[in-house]
């Protein structure tokens, strides 16, 4: 026998209105600012939404190999600006340009999982990546200058899968850019030091390269003509 006390619940079913359709029933005032104010709230949040999704585009796009294997990242600057009060000092310091740009490379990449850090012997490099190898606790591998080659080997050979940041000069950066298997660039413009690249190798050896510019866009002063400086 039913028991008169329990009766089925009704089913119920919502299918949302995809095309917008609007009601032929205008909505009183309140209900349209309602919505107005939900539609303005919305828009930082699909802001970052969209913002995220542009820059997981830019990390995964054209990469064939499943994302479980290894992906080498490589981030390359040329080293800070430079005192250029002497131009017969070989190894200069950083310029106060140079050292809040060295506190700026720190301050972007400090939390960003970095593995491994490499300079050349001159104090520029070295001053330019001190504040992130402090911040990280990394020691900073030093390489010749003149020995590009060994840092694409290094890399190649000892971090598989890492990443690394790489502090450079106007003609080594292009080098080892390069050697790692990314485009044959120029020298960098001796007035320049505000490029930044990001290189990735992907595990079935695909090379892409980011070209990005940080820090101050201002340009250091053109040496006199005539006057060999150092890169």
């Amino acid at each position: 026998m039913e028991n008169p006390r329990i009766k089925a619940a009704p089913v119920l079913s919502y299918a949302p209105n995809l095309n917008h359709t609007h009601s032929s029933k205008a909505p009183n005032k309140s209900m349209q600012k309602l919505r107005s104010n939900s539609r303005a709230s919305m828009k930082p949040a699909l802001f970052g939404i969209v913002i995220l999704g542009l820059l997981a585009a830019v990390l995964t796009s054209g990469y064939s190999a499943p994302l479980n294997r290894p992906l080498t990242t490589v981030i390359l600057v040329r080293h800070a600006e430079k005192k250029t009060d002497d131009p017969n000092n070989k190894d200069p310091d950083l310029s106060p340009a140079g050292v809040t740009r060295a506190e700026e490379i720190a301050r972007m990449f400090g939390a960003s999982g970095i593995t491994a850090i490499y300079a050349t012997q001159y104090k520029r490099t070295q001053q330019t990546v001190k504040p992130l190898a402090d911040k990280l606790g990394i020691a900073v591998t030093q390489v010749e200058a003149k020995n590009s080659a060994d840092v694409v080997s290094q890399i190649r050979s000892q971090h598989n899968g890492g990443l690394v940041f790489v502090a450079g000069h106007n003609n080594t950066v292009p080098e080892i850019i390069n050697g790692l298997g990314g485009p044959k660039l120029p020298i960098i413009p001796e007035t320049e030091f505000d490029n930044l690249y990001v290189l990735t190798i992907a595990a079935d050896g695909k090379v892409d390269l980011l070209t990005l510019k940080y820090g101050s866009s201002v340009a250091a002063p053109a040496p006199a003509p005539g006057t060999k400086m150092m890169p």
